[in-house]
C-alpha cells in the first residue's frame, strides 16, 4: 500500500537547511494498521503530507495506494483518506452539508452521499447536531466531524494525524471504534501518529519509532517493548549483603538483560518477567538469600523510545523543536 525510498524533506528556516525527514525507507502492506511515534519536530507530520502529496519530496520516491505521489498525485487522493492536525470543515456551513459535500467531491451520487453522511453522524454521535453550523461545535464536536469527512468516501488507505487529541476519552474511545471497524469491515489500511502511547499499543499492529527524520525502531508493540525494553522485576532484599547475593544470582540466567543494584533493592530487566521472577525466587530460597518484597512491571512504549534516546515520548510531547514552527512535524 506504501512503498517509499530514500525520502527527504529539508527546509530553509532563518538562511539554514533544516533536514526534517531523511531518506525515509517505507513498506506497509494493505490491511495494516500501523503507528508513527516519536517527538514533536521528528519528522512525522511531514512524512504524512508527503506521503498524502500536500508537500512535495525534497527528494526520493513514493508509491501511494499504486500511485506516485509527485507523477500521479490525483490518483493518490482519489484512493486515501487523510485527516491533519487542523479542523477540516469550513465554520460556516452546516455539518450535514460539509459532509455531502465531500462525499460528492469524491464521485458519491447525491443519495449515497447522504446515506454515508447520516451513517457517519450517528456512529460519531453527532446525528443531533446536522443542522448546525460546523462554528457553533466545540473542539471535540468539531473533531469528530473532521474524523467523519476523512471516511465518509470509505478509502482505502487513511492516515490519522493525532486524530484524538484534545478529546475526552469517551469521544476517543468513539473514534476509534469507528476507524477499527471500518477497518476490519473493509480492510482499510490505516497509518497513524499520536502521542497517546495506549493508542499505538492497543490499536497498531505496527509500531516505527522516529526521530530526527529517520525510523530508528520497526516492530510490533509487544516486540518492541520485550527486545528494547523488556520486563522490570525489583526484589526487596533483606539488607545489602543480600542484594548482592541476589544480584549475581540473577547475572547467571541466560534470559536476564541487565542488573542493578541500589541499596538493598534489585532491579531486573528481561523480555520475559513472568517466566523469570518465580525462578529466580526459588533459586534464591535454595540459596537462603531473604526476599522481603518482589514487583513485576511490564514496559510501555515510553520505555522504548527511553531506551532509544533517553527521553521520553511523553517529555519530548510537551516540548517544541524548532522544525514544528514551520511544518507541524
Amino acid at each position: 500500500m506504501i512503498h517509499t525510498r530514500g525520502l527527504t524533506r529539508s527546509f530553509r528556516v532563518k538562511g539554514e537547511t533544516v533536514e526534517a525527514v531523511r531518506g525515509l525507507d517505507l513498506d506497509i502492506e494493505a490491511g495494516s494498521v500501523v503507528a508513527f511515534l516519536g517527538p514533536n519536530g521528528a519528522g512525522k507530520t511531514t512524512s504524512l503530507r508527503m506521503l498524502t502529496t500536500l508537500l512535495r519530496p525534497t527528494s526520493g520516491t513514493a508509491v501511494v495506494a499504486g500511485h506516485d505521489v509527485t507523477a500521479d498525485p490525483s490518483g493518490v487522493r482519489r484512493r486515501i483518506g487523510y485527516l491533519g492536525q487542523g479542523n477540516s470543515a469550513g465554520s460556516t456551513f452546516r455539518v450535514v452539508d460539509e459532509l455531502v459535500t465531500q462525499g460528492r467531491a469524491y464521485g458519491l451520487p447525491r443519495a449515497d452521499a447522504r446515506a454515508r453522511a447520516d451513517r457517519l453522524l450517528a456512529a460519531l454521535e453527532l446525528e443531533g447536531l446536522a443542522a448546525r453550523t460546523v462554528g457553533t461545535l466545540s473542539g471535540g464536536q468539531r473533531r469528530r466531524l473532521d474524523i467523519a469527512m476523512a471516511l465518509v468516501h470509505e478509502p482505502e488507505l487513511l492516515f490519522l494525524d493525532e486524530p484524538t487529541t484534545g478529546l475526552d476519552p469517551h469521544s476517543r474511545a468513539n473514534i476509534w471504534e469507528h476507524v477499527l471497524r471500518l477497518h476490519k469491515e473493509l480492510g482499510t489500511t490505516v497509518v497513524f501518529t499520536t502521542h497517546y502511547l495506549e493508542e499505538a499499543d492497543l490499536w497498531a499492529r505496527r509500531v516505527m519509532v522516529v526521530d530526527h527524520g529517520r525510523v530508528i525502531a520497526d516492530d510490533s508493540p509487544e516486540k518492541l517493548k520485550a527486545d528494547l525494553a523488556g520486563d522490570r522485576i525489583t526484589l526487596g532484599a533483606a539488607d545489602r549483603a543480600d542484594a548482592d547475593r541476589a544480584a549475581e544470582l540473577a547475572r547467571g540466567l541466560t534470559t536476564v538483560h541487565e542488573v542493578e543494584v541500589d541499596g538493598a533493592e534489585v532491579r531486573v530487566r528481561t523480555p520475559h518477567g513472568d517466566a523469570v521472577l518465580p525462578v529466580l525466587l526459588r533459586s534464591l530460597e535454595d540459596v537462603g538469600v531473604r526476599v522481603l518484597t518482589a514487583r513485576l512491571a511490564r514496559p510501555t512504549l515510553d520505555d522504548v523510545f527511553l531506551g532509544l534516546t533517553g527521553r521520553t515520548l511523553r517529555e519530548s510531547a510537551d516540548s517544541t523543536a524548532p522544525t514544528a514552527t514551520h511544518d507541524g512535524a
